[in-house]
């Protein structure tokens, strides 16, 4: 077929495309109005999961020639356009503008939705929790240099929920204007500092290494002072305008983020979900052992466990759990009441769809 044949036949599907989207949007139209009649939230995780997961798996059926992947990209785009339409969500995360929070961020809710950024965590939780933001965007835990204490510590005392969760794979990138051999001074964040340690020692051990607030800020930084450098992602240096000398400069190829969405409801099950507790255990021998012992009895997988001091009271600490289910299953509910028996205090911090 002539290319100038395939073209139209492209031009024509476009505009077929043009048009079920304008009329998907009237749809999603249809269903806000029923929301904002009933009370209900624009952004629903659990559905939003339920449909991505569902165009995988029709994809697969078709033998689409697009990749899952590529599945969920475009209609994350699509259910951002939807939320501006209906309400203009407000997204908090830990800023500014280029950390790898953005990023997270805007892989979860797209383009067109507004971003607040957060000069902390806290301030992400208190956005959220006083009603400045519709959802906020926390890191959690990393694969190599693991959790995010400030995150852990503002769940002791929020009411917030884990209403998502997202996994970032991290490519730490070499950032400056000036040329490589120029550089004196090197920017990063700490945790990233630490996730690119071996090859800082390798290709710049005399340098001096300097602790930023942000990764966004070491580029800024690198911006603005000569013979400075950061190392920063690929939407930090768009942002300030440097050169990528060196990328993917990480330790660990498989160097993953884990980060949190939270609101102020709970999120029906999927099928697929996990839930994270937050515990206090009697001050008395065995007492771990016997909080956890209803996971084990009743086969439940448990995926992680994170112990730190509760501030309140010396030597006493808070734990905090990932386990697989919903904790509207059965099994699980079980767990948590035999749980609320043996400990001080029990709280669920959500349960949500398990896939990123």
């Amino acid at each position: 077929m002539p290319l100038t044949e395939v073209r139209k036949k492209i031009d024509a599907v476009d505009a077929k495309l043009l048009e079920l989207l304008n009329e998907r949007a009237e749809l999603v139209h249809q269903v806000g109005e029923i929301k904002r009649q009933n009370g209900g939230s624009i952004f629903a995780p659990d559905r939003e999961e339920l449909l991505l997961r569902a165009l995988a798996q029709k994809n697969e059926e078709i033998g689409g020639r697009l990749p899952t992947k590529a599945i969920r990209a475009i209609y994350r785009e699509i259910m951002s356009a939807s939320y501006a339409l209906e309400k203009g969500l407000t997204i908090a995360y830990f800023g500014p503008a280029g950390t790898y929070t953005h990023e997270a961020a805007r892989m979860k809710f797209g383009a067109s939705v507004e971003y607040d950024p957060q000069a902390s965590i806290a301030e992400v939780f208190r956005a959220v929790s006083k009603g400045k933001c519709d959802f906020g965007v926390v890191p959690i835990e990393n694969s190599t240099e693991g959790s995010v204490t400030t995150t852990l510590d503002e769940f002791m005392e929020t009411d917030l929920k884990i209403c998502a969760q997202l996994l970032l794979k991290i490519e730490h990138n070499l950032l400056a204007r000036c040329p490589r051999e120029q550089i004196r001074k090197i920017y990063s964040h700490p945790q990233s500092l630490g996730q690119c340690r071996q090859w800082l020692r390798s290709h710049f051990p005399n340098v001096e290494i300097v602790e930023a607030a942000s990764n966004s800020r070491a580029a800024q930084l690198a911006a603005e002072e000569p013979g400075a450098a950061a190392i920063a992602g690929r939407i930090a240096a768009e942002l300030y305008n440097l050169n990528i000398l060196e990328s993917s400069i990480q330790d660990s190829a498989d160097n993953t983020t884990r980060f949190l969405v939270i609101g102020p409801n709970d999120c029906p099950p999927t099928g697929n979900d996990k839930t994270s507790i937050m515990f206090i255990v009697q001050d008395k021998s065995g007492a771990l052992f016997s909080a956890l012992e209803p996971f084990n009895r009743l086969g439940i997988s448990m995926s992680k466990i994170e112990s730190r001091p509760s501030k309140r009271k010396a030597w006493e600490y808070i734990f905090f759990v990932d386990v697989e289910g919903h904790v509207s299953e059965p099994k699980l509910a079980e767990a948590v009441r035999e749980m609320q028996d043996r400990c001080v205090r029990v709280k669920i911090l959500g349960s949500y769809p398990k896939s990123a």
